[in-house]
């Protein structure tokens, strides 16, 4: 799984010009998930992402997760996130898994990051063409892929 985390102001999704998911301060993900991934993997991000210390102390300087600042996630999927540039000038996106594999592991990864968040999280609609919008508070902006746990 490869996520790209923006910490946000505000975000929010819409769907064929239709809001359909907002949240105020916290953490827009987006989410890409790959073949080979796995419930450990999904796992591993969740707790990952949510003890993240990212978010500001009194101080100014990045100490505190996003539960300890009581986060707003809205989850995005983008299977564009494995795209291949090696070769030629069109994205190769063989590495991005197949849409039932991709939305149960996206759907499951919701889940799993709702048991952390005291707030509904929210979430954009799998396959669909998506408009998001984001104030990004920073920016900070941090990549994330479960092959390079270690």
């Amino acid at each position: 799984m490869i996520v790209v985390i923006q910490r946000v102001l505000n975000a929010n999704v819409k769907v064929e010009t239709i809001p359909i998911a907002s949240i105020d301060q916290g953490l827009l993900i987006l989410l890409g998930v790959e073949d080979e991934d796995s419930d450990e993997d999904l796992k591993w991000l969740v707790r990952k992402i949510v003890q993240l210390r990212i978010f500001s102390d009194a101080e100014g300087k990045m100490n505190l997760s996003a539960l300890e600042v009581q986060a707003e996630f809205l989850v995005v999927s983008q299977f564009t996130l494995h795209a291949r540039t090696k070769k030629g000038n069109r994205p190769s996106f063989v590495k991005a898994a197949k849409p039932v594999h991709a939305e149960a592991l996206y759907e499951d990864f919701i889940q799993e990051l709702s048991r952390h968040s005291s707030h509904l999280v929210q979430h954009g609609k799998f396959g669909a063409d998506m408009q998001v919008s984001l104030l990004n508070d920073g920016p900070v902006t941090i990549l994330i892929d479960t092959k390079n746990k270690h």
